[in-house]
């Protein structure tokens, strides 16, 4: 995997949770099968309102998804309620679900427009506390006082900064949305480029395109990071 390349400290995560799942693939590729969708007989029953093969569904998937959530949305508290929004949509369309792509890939589909969603939410919300914290204190003599907040980085900031696999999430985390969903996708959640172009509704050739430019940017920024905590 190219991801792999230049990101040694992630090596041993990205092999263990993903690392099963893409040499299957990789197999049937090889071997000219057709990736099937081994999710169809519990989409089948939950079509049908059966409520425990959805729930086996959640429990077969809520790990995965879990993980394109934190990586696109950057916080666990913001990820877990991307999950859960997303599986209860997924509950109330599976009826409509057609199986034209894998479950999967309908399945993130939903959560990657969840997580955009909870985005516009988080930079709503910055705007407005930032806003707040900059606005003036009355003292006790009734003058005003500008109270701005800190630019300084506390000691706990200091220390994560120091954390390579922290620093791998902040680099992705500092993408555009566009390049971050590609680059989580395809390099830690290893969907094809058609999935992808699926999911994102745009072509293979785009996703190709943004991966690219995603992977020298993370490239780019981990070299600073790097530089940063060899520093004396």
């Amino acid at each position: 995997m190219y991801f792999l390349v230049y990101l040694p400290a992630f090596c041993g995560t990205i092999i263990h949770d993903y690392g099963t799942n893409y040499v299957n693939r990789l197999s049937n590729r090889m071997n000219g099968q057709k990736a099937t969708d081994d999710d169809a007989e519990l989409v089948g029953r939950s079509q049908k309102g059966d409520l425990d093969a959805f729930e086996q569904l959640v429990q077969k998937h809520q790990k995965k998804m879990f993980n394109i959530a934190f990586r696109i949305a950057g916080d666990h508290d913001d990820a877990s309620e991307i999950v859960q929004d997303a599986f209860v949509a997924a509950f109330r369309n599976i009826r409509k679900f057609r199986g034209a792509s894998r479950f999967t890939t309908w399945l993130t589909t939903i959560t990657i427009n969840q997580a955009r969603n909870r985005l516009k939410q988080v930079r709503s919300r910055r705007f407005h506390e930032v806003n707040s914290l900059n606005d003036p204190i009355e003292t006790r003599d009734g003058s005003i006082m500008a109270d701005p907040p800190s630019k300084e980085a506390s000691i706990l900031d200091r220390l994560e900064q120091r954390d390579l696999r922290e620093k791998v999430q902040d680099c992705i985390a500092a993408l555009e949305p566009d390049f971050r969903e590609v680059i989580v996708l395809r390099d830690l959640q290893e969907f094809s480029y058609e999935e992808i172009g699926t999911m994102l509704t745009v072509a293979a050739g785009t996703v190709k395109s943004r991966l690219f430019r995603a992977r020298e940017a993370v490239k780019d920024c981990l070299k600073r990071a790097w530089g940063a905590l060899n520093e004396p």
